[in-house]
């Protein structure tokens, strides 16, 4: 069965986006360090899986020159990986490598887990980490921790319909910048 992973930055108090999707908060304090370990990441070769949201933000950007010009490690992994974009409303995904799913986002995971190939790994998105969390399929949760609060925004597990998700440390990382890369599994 493939290993399905959220990869996200958050803040201290839980959100992944600021007011009107705001992400730059974020850039602000990612550092070398941070940055060899994305590169890492990109060139994984999971399959990435995105929300509509996520995929058009990324789509504008990862292509591009600039970011083949500013970094080019990170840009090369996620041009060169599979992606694949859940959306009712997104009439086609142009990215390469990229397959545009319509159908139901639990049924269409429980499908891609059971057929072969590698590792797979939400970015963002997380419009499909609460549906997915709720129905035990994601398999690891690793959450970049910026030290800093928003007043408001989106929280990671927004719109969770479970009283509770209960987590098991796996793993920790500490970079020079005071990033924390917290991983988790589901509590057995």
């Amino acid at each position: 069965m493939r290993k399905l992973t959220v990869f996200n930055f958050i803040t201290l108090n839980g959100y992944y986006k600021g007011p009107g999707g705001d992400i730059s908060w974020h850039k602000q304090i990612t550092g070398e360090e941070e940055s060899e370990y994305a590169k890492k990441g990109a060139q994984s070769r999971s399959a990435l899986l995105f929300g509509r949201v996520t995929y058009e933000m990324m789509a504008g950007y990862w292509p591009t020159p600039a970011a083949l010009q500013q970094n080019p490690g990170v840009a090369e992994g996620m041009n060169r990986s599979e992606k694949i974009v859940f959306s009712k409303t997104l009439k086609s995904a142009d990215w390469n490598n990229t397959t545009l799913i319509k159908d139901d986002l639990v049924a269409a995971v429980k499908r891609l887990k059971q057929q072969p190939g590698g590792p797979m790994t939400i970015l963002g998105s997380g419009s499909i980490v609460a549906p997915l969390a709720a129905e035990s399929l994601i398999d690891e949760y690793q959450f970049m921790l910026d030290p800093l609060a928003l007043g408001s925004g989106t929280p990671i597990f927004n719109g969770l319909q479970q009283q509770q998700l209960n987590l098991q440390l796996k793993d920790t990382k500490v970079f020079k910048s005071g990033i924390v890369l917290l991983c988790y599994q589901p509590a057995k």
